[in-house]
């Protein structure tokens, strides 16, 4: 036979191959990479977004401000939120979820990997999107929650960009909610039952299934207002038939649970750091990972105590009122568990664990503020003033961006094999934590004292008080940047350091631990096989009769594997050029819904099929071709 019938002729455009270099990057199926670079994008709007909200809070920061105009600010105040929701927090938890369910289930990747690629550039492209409306006419400037019909009566096309680039945003997390539950549910390593796995896991399990049932809902709104924005129609407008509260209906039934979405990524991180810092297990395991469905599961039960002051009647209110109080009852139950965790442990206060407690305290204060919106009287008084905005950056701030930053510090060394600095850590966290209580806590006395939200400029008339208030806000905010700015110098020294971080630097309990840091580009030699739960913990000390933990002497554990070298041959996924081809599509198709193009529409349209058609042909790996061709000869 020879060599020019069992060699296939190679292909026009050959599936990329490099595995470094920047251009890797763009064309990259590992899932760590993928991660790596949902948290450089997320870190990245977290600036942007941080930037508006130092322009709003020194508006703010004195009554009758001009610094900026009632347009200008209505456009930093809603990208603020769609930033900070949909462009930090959301991505930042992706950042996790990509880089650490797969090591931490005893997988080699995800179940789907270009998939995961096309989730990576949609979000990017949506969040490219959304600020490209700055150049062309003006950002969205009806708040983050885009209430109709008030949002269709905005002249040009701000709330348009909102509409559509949402959907777009909404579409990168559908897809990767089916790809992470498809890879927890299918590819756990052998004995990883589902009351062995790490609790972060389980919180991610839960995300994925509020993502799955509530982005449907969202996407409808979003679909009624592009077409009542963009084409004139009628969802929203009474006199022509259409609800005036539909789209608040529709936006809470999703944003309510969006809440827990954000929430519940950072209760993971913190139940994974406080064990290993308290030297303890997590206490109360299945009730923390039951707690956690049930908060999904009535979390679809409360979303109108966000609309008490819209008019419903007294037994609708009543009903939700009530519902608003039971889900306190399961947050509740993480709070203990979390305390009881520390409680009579060895703790260390490392940056990840300063941050962890930090959350567990913020988010407290948030939820007991929450609480207090059940009360409909009470609500009436809250509605539309800035003790709203202190409960909810309480809740998302104080609670998800410190439970982000916890998992920051504790898994830096494992994702990148080198240390974040714990001196610069502790700066960060105390300014941190500082600056959050100087923005926010006066926001709860200036909403009580009559201070409206959504407002451009702070009324003389409330009063040398609020005005103080807010200008304490603002010195809060202003100590947030400088915290924010010791973290970037933190990353800067360990990106140059040359310092090796500890195999295990923390004494950590899961299976994430178990293989190098950075992990290798297959991140097992041989799949881990799970006899208990804190697999890598029981790997490392065994008990003795009185409970104490003993040290098992190196490469005395049953699996121990020095080498992992045992001939296995591993495949891995190859890179692919079309999960980045595809996803240009739809910036395409959404200028050409906006613009009304029919071009565009099709030139978007022919895009994306030719993008499916390269996808659909492309072989699983380069070089399969060409052996199923040498095969047949």
């Amino acid at each position: 036979m020879s060599s020019a019938t069992a060699t296939a002729p190679k292909r026009m455009l050959a599936r990329p191959m490099a595995e470094t270099g920047w251009k890797s990057w763009l064309t990259t199926v590992d899932h760590k990479k993928i991660g790596i670079m949902y948290g450089a994008l997320a870190l990245f709007f977290f600036l942007v977004g941080g930037l508006e909200a130092v322009l709003v809070r020194l508006q703010l920061a004195q009554a009758e401000s001009t610094l900026l105009s009632e347009e200008a600010y209505n456009q930093l105040f809603t990208m603020h939120g769609i930033t900070m929701v949909f462009m930090v927090v959301m991505p930042m938890a992706a950042a996790f979820f990509n880089f650490f369910i797969p090591l931490q289930i005893g997988a080699r990747d995800v179940a789907f990997p270009r998939l995961n690629a096309f989730s990576l550039w949609t979000f990017l492209f949506a969040g490219l999107f959304l600020y490209s409306s700055f150049f062309l006419g003006g950002a969205p400037n009806g708040g983050w929650f885009g209430y109709a019909p008030l949002s269709t009566a905005i002249p040009g096309n701000n709330m348009a960009f909102y509409a559509v680039g949402l959907q777009i945003a909404g579409l990168s997390s559908l897809v990767a909610s089916v790809n992470f539950l498809t890879t927890i549910f299918n590819m756990r390593a052998p004995g990883m039952t589902m009351m062995r796995m790490p609790m972060f896991i389980w919180m991610a399990i839960v995300v994925q299934f509020l993502l799955l049932f509530s982005l449907p809902i969202i996407a409808v709104a979003l679909f009624e207002l592009t077409f009542d924005v963009n084409f004139s129609t009628n969802f929203f407008q009474t006199a022509s038939g259409g609800d005036p509260v539909l789209w608040q209906h529709l936006f809470w039934l999703f944003g309510h649970p969006e809440v827990y979405i954000l929430i519940l990524p950072a209760m993971g991180i913190v139940s994974e750091v406080l064990p290993v810092f308290s030297r303890k297990p997590l206490f109360g395991y299945a009730a923390v990972a039951f707690a956690g469905a049930a908060i999904a599961f009535m979390g679809f039960g409360v979303w109108v105590h966000h609309m008490f002051a819209v008019g419903l009647s007294p037994v609708a209110e009543s009903a939700f009122a009530l519902s608003t109080m039971f889900i306190a009852v399961p947050t509740g139950i993480k709070i203990f568990n979390w305390i009881f965790t520390m409680w009579g442990g060895q703790l260390t206060f490392t940056a990840a664990m300063k941050f962890a407690i930090g959350f567990v305290a913020m988010f407290t204060i948030g939820g007991l503020s929450g609480v207090s919106h059940a009360v409909v009287p009470h609500n009436a008084q809250q509605t539309d003033t800035y003790y709203i905005v202190a409960h909810f950056h309480y809740v998302l701030f104080g609670g998800a961006m410190f439970g982000i930053v916890s998992g920051m510090y504790y898994w830096w060394p494992k994702m990148f094999g080198k240390m974040l600095s714990e001196k610069l850590g502790s700066w960060h966290f105390w300014t941190w934590f500082l600056g959050f209580n100087l923005a926010f806590a006066p926001m709860h006395l200036s909403g009580l004292l009559g201070q409206p939200r959504r407002t451009a400029v702070l009324p003389e008339e409330l009063g040398p008080t609020v005005e103080m208030y807010n200008l304490i806000s603002t010195v809060g905010a202003l100590i947030i940047v400088v915290s924010t700015m010791i973290f970037l110098v933190n990353i800067f020294q360990s990106w140059r350091s040359d310092e090796k971080a500890p195999a295990d630097p923390w004494d950590a309990r899961t299976l994430e631990w178990l293989t190098t840091s950075p992990p290798k580009a297959h991140n097992f030699d041989v799949i881990p096989t799970v006899t208990a739960r804190d697999e890598f913990w029981h790997r490392k000390y065994a008990e003795t009769e009185a409970g104490a933990a003993v040290p098992i002497p190196a490469g005395a554990s049953d699996d121990h594997d020095p080498d992992g070298d045992h001939g296995e041959h591993i495949h891995m996924p190859h890179p692919s050029y079309w999960p980045l081809f595809m996803t240009v599509a739809f910036p395409i198709l959404g200028y050409s819904v906006i613009y009304r193009s029919l071009i565009g529409g099709v030139i978007g349209a022919l895009w994306m099929l030719v993008g499916m058609f390269g996808w659909v042909i492309e072989p699983l790996a380069e070089g399969d071709d060409e052996s199923a061709a040498a095969a047949a000869h």
